[in-house]
């Protein structure tokens, strides 16, 4: 048998073990918490968790939304149409929508059958290497320990639309909020981020249906704009002023990597599996529905931004932070209506401080996985009374203060470099996901095990694996190409694109040589021991629809 080195090897569980340990059964999925008494995480896989699932179905569907919404949309869009043109920003987006879906779609069948927190962090010690699980695990803590005082300097900057105050003020207001959100039941943080999302998704759609007006001369200008700056000044941009298809063509490609951030954290559906009601019914049921929301929420809003704003429009490039910078806001003022920008910074700035929310649950979930697998100290395992790693999450909020830097000139330089490394860690990530996805799946067929016995079979594996595999291998090589070209080099963004790489390779070697630990045999993956335990354990039944959730489309 391979041997992991670290913490209690599932494969090692002997079948009294197995049945000693699942001690708990799910609750009923409209059960109220009851501290002590249910809703207690089942000890199915030989780790004792005293997490507690306060996540129901609405939350974890809208959670889902929320990941794919959010500044990326709203803001970085409009980077996405000055560089690749009309064409290019709607072709990438749809593109990476679909790549983005094969990640989604692998992630909820590995968690449908071992729902752990920490999602493929936790499920690359067991199909892949215990070197691979430490190595994502650290890579994704480092990410998260910048990313959540990144976001909240980013609200702290949106709110100067409409105040100016010293930002150490709204810095040290919403890290506060931030850290009680995610301190208390986990229930509360489900409840602020339906909350959220149900205000992201009014915005989207008030925002198409508004463009969609525009677009047919119902605007307060009443012009017409049809397809016209799909041929003025035309589909494509000219990237860096190359000529012909070469800088056209280039001008489509950076459009992946804008992409790329904006679709980040829509894995994240897997990272709290642990404290969601049903999550093998759940996860897969949010997940199916991604695609489809990818398509309405992002693909066709884009589509209605490249009707409304020309690409050579320099607003688009302000880089102010704030809601001028927002192709949607660019598309308001052209068409003279002022009630707009006010409105949409509201909704980023609900987007900015949500995002540092879900990134802090993330990241603390993470420090809780690995530290279960004895890739980290074994006191960030301990929780409170309500079932909240309350030591994760204060590391996460002590990391708070690096925020307070942008209110220098020089450390404000080096925090931006900061922010810019967590963007190739997102394709990393995606890449590790669909590796983990692969080994479960050649693991089965290699032991003769059936799909049809997993709690959920995706639909289009393996090819939507080594397709999203592939072509993100492919996108994080190439997303700095511009500094390669002669008289473009620029340290910090050869830095940002490159460094995560070897930051990846850093912590998976080192601890390999370190532990001497093997990549685990596919003949010796424990699949057979976690569909024999999902079987033991299945979720509770659903709870029929009743009155108007009949009629919902959104989490039902």
């Amino acid at each position: 048998m391979a041997s992991t080195s670290t913490g209690l090897n599932i494969h090692q569980l002997s079948e009294k073990e197995v049945k000693k340990a699942a001690v708990a059964s799910n609750p009923s999925e409209d059960a109220d918490v009851e501290i002590g008494k249910k809703d207690v995480v089942p000890v199915e896989f030989g780790e004792v968790k005293d997490l507690r699932r306060g996540l129901h179905q609405r939350h974890i569907q809208m959670i889902s939304l929320a990941g794919t919404i959010g500044t990326g949309l709203f803001l970085s869009s409009g980077s996405a149409l000055a560089h690749g043109g009309p064409a290019g920003a709607f072709i990438g987006y749809t593109i990476m929508g679909v790549l983005v879906s094969g990640v989604i779609i692998s992630i909820a069948e590995l968690s449908a059958l071992v729902p752990l927190s920490g999602g493929a962090i936790r499920h690359a010690e067991y199909f892949v290497d215990p070197a691979l699980s430490f190595a994502y695990g650290w890579n994704y803590v480092y990410s998260c320990l910048v990313s959540v005082p990144a976001e909240i300097v980013a609200a702290a900057v949106i709110v100067e639309f409409w105040i100016s105050l010293n930002n150490a003020i709204w810095i040290s207001v919403f890290g506060v909020i931030l850290f009680a959100s995610n301190i208390f039941f986990v229930r509360i943080y489900g409840e602020l981020e339906f909350f959220f999302a149900t205000l992201k998704i009014m915005l989207v759609v008030g925002m198409n249906i508004m463009a969609l007006i525009i677009t047919c001369g119902g605007g307060p200008d009443h012009v017409r704009y049809g397809f016209k700056f799909w041929h003025d000044p035309g589909p494509f941009v000219q990237y860096l002023n190359y000529p012909g298809s070469l800088g056209r063509f280039m001008g489509f490609w950076y459009v992946f990597s804008n992409a790329a951030y904006a679709y980040s954290g829509i894995e994240n559906i897997s990272i709290a599996a642990s404290e969601t009601k049903a999550p093998r019914r759940n996860i897969p049921k949010a997940a199916k529905r991604i695609f489809w929301r990818v398509v309405l929420f992002y693909v066709i809003s884009i589509f209605m931004v490249t009707l409304l704003v020309p690409s050579s429009d320099p607003a688009l490039l302000s880089s102010t932070g704030t809601a001028s910078e927002s192709p949607f806001v660019i598309a308001a003022k052209n068409a003279k209506i002022s009630a707009v920008p006010s409105i949409i910074n509201f909704v980023v700035l609900t987007s900015a401080w949500s995002s540092g929310n879900s990134t802090m649950l993330s990241g603390s979930r993470v420090m809780f996985a690995i530290a279960h697998e004895g890739h980290a100290p074994k006191f960030l395992t301990r929780t409170s009374r309500w079932g909240i790693p309350y030591i994760a999450i204060t590391i996460m909020g002590i990391f708070i203060a690096l925020g307070y830097m942008t209110l220098n000139t020089s450390a404000s330089t080096v925090f931006t470099w900061l922010q810019d490394l967590i963007s190739a860690s997102t394709m990393v990530g995606w890449i590790i996901i669909s590796i983990v996805y692969l080994r479960m799946y050649y693991a089965m067929k290699k032991q003769g095990i059936s799909r049809d016995e997993l709690p959920w079979k995706g639909p289009f594996q393996p090819f939507a694996a080594w397709m999203s595999l592939i072509s993100f291998t492919i996108i994080l090589l190439t997303s700095g190409y511009r500094v390669f070209l002669h008289g473009h080099w620029d340290t910090e963004t050869f830095i940002s694109c490159y460094l995560d790489i070897g930051i990846i390779f850093a912590l998976y070697f080192g601890y390999k040589f370190a532990k001497k630990t093997n990549i685990i045999p596919l003949s010796e993956i424990p699949v057979r021991r976690f569909i024999d335990i999902a079987k033991q354990h299945p979720d509770p039944p659903e709870s029929p629809k009743k009155g108007w959730q009949k009629l919902n489309l959104l989490w039902s």
